[in-house]
This record gives structure tokens, C-alpha cells and sequence, in this order.
């Protein structure tokens, strides 16, 4: 038997899932590779559309024939919160070697995905329903109303590569707490952290198996299957806005949760701490390559610090260590696949020639120089910083998700906040408002940008330049919109 990579996948099998009550290997499979050196991890059951209209109709039944009570929810996941704590360094190994998270990284994602759980067994102690008071009419009086919370039905959970066991612990601890069965589909370049908190779940913690089936294989097929069997009651799905927008019109007949991937800047007016800033940038911005849902794409700076903040962040970025997911060291290591990587590098090229390269930083580990001498298909580049650019390409339109940052002069609009502009840009481009701003300032009343009546100020000042980045908030601000309100 080949050494196994991930702690309890056999690479040399197809690893099974959990599906009808009990572990199938599918009539065909898929292998999974590391994205840093294609590595064989494992391989995984390539599942149908029949498969899922099965599993579907199993987890139906199982919900009404053997409701799962709220004690036993709670104490469920309280105890796969204990294990994966134990487990910490297990899955972190995991998540490192199938989505080239770096290792030290891959730990917190760990740590987080126990906390995502506790936080749910909380939720399934407390669930309670609520009284109507209907004698506030006068046809009630001498009546009660009451509502109790109740399972919504069979969900259908989608869940992407790059928070392979946060993000399905997101799906999987809320529906247990409210007492729903599960059908997920993990994405395919990483499935082997769901399989193994989903042995743990039923095997260790207690849960029936009919409450947590796993079909792997395409988002298409087996995705598309999810999304159209008519009994799954609520789909929850996190990756792109496309996909997930075509999801929301495809069923809106289900309850449908999206998490989707956006283009939200970081702001950093005149008085704020811009070092603070940089510091947290050059970490959050580059964590797992800029491949996350909450990544930042942009950093709107004053023109008064343009220049300080330029140059502080090329020498923040010059520190960042790109390698082997498994060093200890490393910082930033591989995007999930070559077409990723190949994507990422033509936007940054494209932003090069609209722009003027500040620095590229191809600093790599001692492990990743012997990897390329061995002759591995490494699929990774090195972080980017890049000013001067327009507005008009990629990488200022759409999501990066790549280990770049870009910046260049807003000419187009000289609104009268830093918030407004990030607004305006977003119109420009047709694109959602971002969910979340990061905004650094010591005055309050400039972060939000209101007038009197608290409606955003338009107005014009001639001192803005635009930062553009794949990096993540250091500090977040929620911001939605009713028209032109903030509310």
C-alpha cells in the first residue's frame, strides 16, 4: 500500500462515502491531487444524478421516521467539537495537502471549524419558538397562538475548495442543530476533509447516517441534481456569484443560502493608521494565495499616502515565503490548479500593461526549489504588487482570487468619501456592492460618508487614488443599501 499523504485516505483505493446508510466506492472514480506537486492523495466515488435523487429520497424519509431530538443534536456536535480540537493537526494536514494551505494556516481553519460546531450545539439547546398574542383582537380573546421551530426539510449543501472543512462545517453544524439531513457535495479538488469529519460525525459522535450522505463528482451533474430535486427543501451554496445566482433563479420555489464571491476594497483615509494596516494586509491579503470569499480586491488610499503606503507594502510583501504547503515557514503556496494559476497570471499581465510593475517577489522555500528539481508541475507565482493601472480590466472588474495587488488613479469619479468612490467604481463595472468595506480612519462620520439626513454625499474632491488587491479586510465595516441609504 503507497504511504498515505493525508492521515486515514488510502491513496491507493477509492475512499468511500457516506451514502444510504451505510460506505459506497461508486461504480466510477476520480483522482485527487495536491495542487503544490501533484501528489496522488487519494481518489473519490464520481457519483450520478441518480445517486443524489437516492440519497435525497433516504434523507426524506429518515426525517420523519426518526426525527432527531434537540438533546441529541446538541450533544452530537458538542462532541465532534471536542474531537476535531483533538484531531487539529490531522485535519490541518489535510487541508494543507489537498487545498495547499499552508500547514500553519490549515490549523486555524481547523480550530475555527470546532468553533463553527460548538456555536451550534449552543443553537440547538436554545431553539424555542414564540407566543401570539391574540387577544390583541378582539375575535382572539380567550385564545393562544404559539410557533415552534421546526426542521425545513431535506438541505442540499455545496461547498468549495477553499475552506474545505470551515466552510462544510458551516453548513453541516447549523442543519444538524435545526435537526435537517444532509446531502452534500464538496468540490472535487478537495474532498477528503468532509469524508473524514463526516466518518467522525457518524462513526464517533453519534449522528444517524441518514442524516449526513457526501456525493462527490461535478458541480454540473451532481450539483445541478441537488438544485433540482424537488425535494430538498433549502440549498446552501458558497463559491461564485454566477453559479450561485443561477442556483437562486433555477429554484425559487427553496429556500436558497448563498455565500459568493466578491470584488470589496480596504479604505485608508488621511488620519488612519496606515501601518497598522499594511501589517495586517501583508497577512490577510495573501492568505491562501488571495483564494477566499472574503478577500479583498481593492484598497482605496488618500493621496496623501499613496506614496508611503506603496512603498510599505512592497516591503511587507518582500517577506512573505512562497513554498511547500508543508513547511512550516511558508506563507503562500499554490493556487488549487493550473488553470487557476494560469488565469491569475494573464489578469496580472493584463494589469502590468495598463500599469506600470512596482515589484514581483519570487521568494521561494528551500522544499519548493527541490520540488521544481525534481521536475514537479508546480502551481504557484509569486505575490505581485502592481500601480498605475486603469479601471477597465480584470482584475479591477471581477474577483481575483489570485496572490496579487494592484493600484492605480481614479479619474473616472471624484466623489466626495472614499465610500462613495468604492460605490461609484462598483456601478462602473455592473458589479454588486461589496458586503463588507474595510474602512481606516480615526473619524467615524468619514467612514460612513452622511450627510445630515443620513444619505451618502456625493459631491467632488480631487484627492483619491485607488488601490486594487487580492487580499483580505483588516478592518470590516458591513455596508448595504436600500436605494441610496445605508442602513
Amino acid at each position: 500500500m503507497a504511504t498515505p499523504l493525508i492521515p486515514g485516505i488510502d491513496p491507493g483505493s477509492v475512499t468511500p462515502v457516506p451514502y444510504l446508510g451505510g460506505w459506497t466506492q461508486g461504480a466510477e472514480s476520480a483522482e485527487v491531487r495536491a495542487p503544490y506537486d501533484d501528489a496522488l492523495l487519494g481518489r473519490v466515488p464520481v457519483m450520478t444524478p441518480a445517486d443524489v435523487d437516492a440519497a435525497v429520497a433516504y434523507a426524506k424519509t429518515a426525517l420523519h421516521a426518526e426525527p432527531l431530538p434537540q438533546w441529541k443534536r446538541a450533544e452530537i456536535l458538542d462532541r465532534a467539537a471536542e474531537l476535531l480540537l483533538e484531531r487539529r493537526d490531522q485535519f490541518g494536514r489535510c487541508i494543507a495537502q489537498e487545498a495547499a494551505k499552508p500547514i500553519k494556516t490549515a490549523r486555524v481553519e481547523a480550530e475555527r471549524a470546532a468553533s463553527t460546531l460548538q456555536f451550534s450545539a449552543a443553537v440547538a439547546r436554545t431553539l424555542t419558538g414564540e407566543t401570539v398574542p391574540l387577544e390583541a383582537s378582539s375575535a382572539g380573546e380567550g385564545k393562544i397562538g404559539f410557533v415552534l421551530r421546526v426542521p425545513v426539510g431535506v438541505v442540499g449543501a455545496i461547498s468549495p475548495f477553499n475552506f474545505p472543512l470551515n466552510l462544510v462545517a458551516h453548513k453541516l453544524g447549523p442543519a444538524i442543530a435545526a435537526g435537517c439531513p444532509v446531502v452534500l457535495k464538496p468540490a472535487m479538488q478537495t474532498p477528503f476533509s468532509s469524508i473524514l469529519l463526516a466518518r467522525m460525525l457518524i462513526e464517533e459522535c453519534g449522528l444517524p447516517p441518514a442524516y449526513l450522505q457526501i456525493v462527490t463528482g461535478g458541480g454540473t451533474t451532481v450539483g445541478g441534481a441537488l438544485v433540482d430535486n424537488p425535494d430538498v427543501a433549502l440549498i446552501t451554496f458558497t463559491g461564485s456569484p454566477e453559479v450561485g445566482w443561477s442556483i437562486r433563479a433555477k429554484a425559487p420555489r427553496k429556500r436558497v443560502g448563498l455565500e459568493l464571491g466578491n470584488n470589496a476594497p480596504v479604505i485608508i483615509d488621511a488620519d488612519g493608521d496606515w501601518q497598522t494596516a499594511v501589517a495586517k494586509i501583508k497577512i490577510a491579503g495573501f492568505s491562501h494565495a488571495g483564494q477566499s470569499c472574503i478577500s479583498t480586491q481593492r484598497l482605496f488610499v488618500h493621496e496623501s499616502l499613496v506614496e508611503p503606503v506603496s512603498a510599505a507594502l512592497v516591503d511587507a510583501v518582500k517577506t512573505l515565503v512562497v513554498g511547500d504547503p508543508m513547511d512550516e515557514a511558508t506563507d503562500v503556496s499554490a493556487l488549487i490548479s493550473k488553470g487557476e494559476r494560469d488565469r491569475v497570471k494573464s489578469w496580472i499581465d493584463e494589469a502590468v500593461a495598463d500599469g506600470v510593475l512596482i515589484s514581483e517577489f519570487p521568494t521561494t522555500t528551500e522544499a519548493a526549489a527541490a520540488a521544481r528539481a525534481r521536475g514537479m508541475q508546480i502551481v504557484m507565482g509569486a505575490p505581485n504588487v502592481v500601480r498605475g493601472g486603469s479601471h477597465s480590466g480584470n482584475v479591477s472588474a471581477l474577483d481575483l482570487a489570485g496572490a496579487g495587488l494592484l493600484d492605480g488613479l481614479s479619474s473616472d469619479y471624484v466623489p466626495a468619501s472614499l465610500l462613495q468612490s468604492a460605490i461609484l467604481l462598483h456601478e462602473k463595472h455592473e458589479t454588486p456592492l461589496p458586503e463588507a468595506i474595510g474602512y481606516v480612519t480615526a473619524n467615524i462620520a468619514d467612514m460612513l460618508g452622511l450627510d445630515d439626513r443620513g444619505e451618502i454625499a456625493v459631491g467632488r474632491r480631487a484627492d483619491l487614488v485607488q488601490v486594487e488587491l487580492a487580499a483580505s479586510v483588516p478592518v470590516v465595516r458591513s455596508v448595504c443599501r436600500e436605494g441610496q441609504r445605508v442602513c
